[in-house]
């Protein structure tokens, strides 16, 4: 049975084949898809950690303080990849929130074909970690964390992180 992306919970019994057992749940009131564009500059990573940060509280998602900072600096740090290394090619970008009833899930997509390599930064630069940074948040959490082709020729990165703590 398809779970509509609710989890493996327990399912009522009975009902036969009626329309109603194949009718998919009634969303919960935070769920739901938002995708947002910014150019691709500087002054648009804190523009999309505010957007972020304050679609979530709108919404009413039920997540906790760390995965709410968790979200966030992912994206500051996707964006402000997308800012350094992808602008010349990718003059916009987008962000897009999209929140079930178990996980929320960000991604970043701009039009540069390359997908980005997490690197091991000196210590003594002060960037260079933040496909590091994404990884390790990513599953502290217990979420997943991937790179994708667009089929303009781009890329989304993506992070989906549970609402509840991993155990």
């Amino acid at each position: 049975m398809d779970d509509d992306g609710r989890g493996p919970g327990p399912r009522p019994e009975g009902g036969g084949d009626t329309n109603a057992d194949r009718r998919p749940p009634e969303p919960l009131p935070y769920e739901g898809v938002w995708r947002f564009t910014a150019p691709s500059v500087d002054a648009s990573v804190p523009q999309a950690r505010h957007a972020v940060r304050d679609l979530l509280a709108r919404q009413g998602v039920p997540a906790s303080d760390d995965l709410v900072q968790g979200l966030l600096l992912i994206v500051s740090e996707l964006v402000t990849n997308v800012v350094r290394h992808a602008a010349l090619l990718s003059p916009m970008l987008a962000v897009e929130v999209a929140v079930g009833a178990e996980w929320v899930r960000v991604s970043v997509e701009d039009n540069h074909p390359y997908r980005p390599t997490a690197l091991e930064a000196d210590h003594a630069q002060t960037g260079g970690r933040g496909l590091l940074l994404v990884t390790e948040i990513t599953k502290e959490a217990g979420g997943v964390y991937d790179v994708e082709h667009t089929a303009t020729g781009g890329k989304v990165i993506w992070a989906a992180l549970p609402l509840k703590p991993a155990p």
